[in-house]
């Protein structure tokens, strides 16, 4: 498996070039941006930085681990399916029933 390392805000600040990255001011757009490179998905750079800014990096990691050498049509749509199955965010079909989902209601006792 491919190792990734993950760059210092230093090394990436050093190697941005104003005029030529005009899209990427922060750490995780840098990382948004590193994910979609890997991919091969520039298409869709916004949603990877998105992603890297909202979901924790070892999930995005492990996702990209399973990913990166895979020969497969879509990269990026075998990361999406793989950041399901990790759990990244929640079914919101699926509802967790709860005891106060299945309240009685209470008869009022006459005195």
């Amino acid at each position: 498996m491919k190792q990734t390392k993950i760059q210092s805000v230093g090394d990436i600040l050093i190697k941005f070039n104003p005029l030529e990255d005009k899209f990427i001011s922060r750490e995780f757009q840098a990382y948004g941006y590193h994910l979609a490179e890997t991919l091969n998905d520039i298409k869709h750079k916004s949603l990877y930085m998105k992603l890297a800014k909202n979901i924790p990096r070892p999930l995005l990691g492990k996702a990209l681990t399973f990913c990166a050498d895979a020969k497969v049509k879509s990269k990026g749509r075998l990361f999406m399916w793989k950041l399901k199955e990790l759990g990244a965010w929640e079914n919101k079909n699926t509802k967790k029933k709860t005891a106060d989902s299945r309240k009685i209601p209470i008869k009022d006792i006459p005195f």
